[in-house]
């Protein structure tokens, strides 16, 4: 690891206690503990993590993968983004098969999973009741983001995983003046939109179980986007 490496790997530890701690938005603070206290059945014996969950992967990633919120017995129970549950059990197979991921299972924050050239995060870092965060509580967490995204000097692809997590995106790049005010950027899967600077945004369905178990997302066209965004990154 290289000197600037070793600079955002410390930036981004500090970011990740920093997030951990939050206790920003009074909702999701009540909803995580309380699912941590009464737990599923099939975890019952498992120690929820039950407070936010920060992004994870590797410091000089080219790749962003950005998705909507843990899962209240994946993320929540594990505390790491996009493990533990179907969710995750699809996306890093994907990550996996395309190269960006050392194993094909995400089961625990312990179990020797590693994120080669691609970072994963969610636009909100609290498991929501029924999955959805309300705008004001993304608002709440677009600091994260952004800190995030500061210390990811080297990015260039973003994968957004459902239209909330693009938008998500979108707002926070126009916080900061990167993409204009106003101006659509149209949600669909395998849609692709130049960002500048050779920055390029790809848009997938959510790998939710209700649009993997209904087809509406499969494997093949997760590989779909996962090799544009290889394409782009070799150009």
């Amino acid at each position: 690891m290289t000197v600037p490496e070793r600079r955002r790997a410390a930036g981004l530890a500090r970011l990740e206690q920093e997030v951990v701690a939050c206790r920003r938005c009074p909702r999701l603070v009540a909803w995580r503990e309380q699912v941590a206290r009464e737990k599923r059945a099939s975890f019952a014996a498992e120690e929820y993590w039950g407070r936010p969950v920060p992004g994870f992967g590797d410091p000089a990633a080219r790749v962003l993968v950005l998705g909507l919120a843990p899962a209240a017995h994946g993320g929540n129970r594990t505390g790491r983004v996009f493990t533990g549950d179907r969710s995750g059990d699809f996306l890093f197979a994907a990550l996996h098969r395309a190269g960006f991921a050392s194993q094909p299972h995400s089961v625990s924050r312990d179990d020797g999973l590693e994120l080669r050239d691609c970072y994963v995060a969610a636009v909100a870092r609290c498991a929501p009741p029924a999955n959805k965060p309300l705008p004001h509580e993304i608002v709440s967490c677009r600091e994260y983001l952004a800190r995030e995204w500061a210390q990811l000097r080297s990015l260039r692809a973003v994968l957004a995983l459902g239209k909330v997590a693009m938008d998500g995106l979108l707002a926070m790049l126009r916080e900061q003046g990167r993409v204009p005010p106003r101006g659509g950027y149209a949600f669909g899967h395998g849609v692709r939109h130049d960002l500048g600077g050779g920055l390029a945004l790809f848009a997938s369905f959510h790998p939710s179980q209700q649009n993997t178990f209904t087809g509406k997302l499969t494997a093949k066209d997760m590989d779909a986007v996962l090799t544009a965004v290889k394409r782009h990154l070799r150009h």
